[in-house]
């Protein structure tokens, strides 16, 4: 019956963890403050199989982008994701306190550089040169404040908790 329980919740976990995601997008928060990139730093070590993380990463952003409304920078954002998902599998085999601060801030980074980028790319807010391209990077400091907080607090959380579970699982 445990081995019946624990296969179950394996194959749960995904849709749970869209579920999730979506939310954390659909509730009040502060501009980009959600576990999404965080979900895509942790996927390595939730999950063996790369096409389950990304397809848990874009299924999140799809679904919660239809509900809330889509938006001209999204492949940027998708890429990002793709991209950070990508780099720490192959960057990172082994996940612990010390890497993971450093994952999380170096995918903060990616997140803002490229979806900016898009930003600057897109729309007309900003002249197409270099000063432009500073200007609006410089006015999305305050946005990737939250990124950074945001992925430190829910990739610490997602590593702390998933070691709780697996602990409690080892003792039953």
């Amino acid at each position: 019956m445990n081995v019946l329980l624990k296969n179950l919740e394996l194959k749960v976990f995904p849709f749970v963890l869209i579920l999730i995601l979506i939310f954390s997008r659909l509730i009040p928060h502060p501009p980009n403050f959600t576990p999404i990139i965080a979900a895509a730093v942790m996927s390595n070590y939730l999950f063996k199989n790369i096409y389950i993380s990304l397809f848990i990463l874009l299924t999140s952003m799809f679904l919660s982008d239809l509900i809330i409304g889509t938006h001209g920078n999204f492949f940027f954002v998708y890429f990002s994701l793709f991209l950070i998902t990508i780099f720490c599998r192959k960057i990172i085999k082994h996940i612990d306190v010390k890497n993971l601060l450093l994952l999380s801030l170096f995918s903060s980074l990616m997140f803002f550089v490229i979806t900016n980028f898009g930003v600057w790319t897109l729309t007309d807010m900003y002249e197409k040169n270099l000063n432009g391209l500073l200007y609006c990077y410089l006015l999305a400091i305050p946005f990737f404040t939250n990124t950074i907080i945001s992925t430190i607090i829910f990739s610490y959380l997602t590593y702390a908790v998933n070691n709780f579970y697996y602990k409690k699982l080892l003792h039953s």
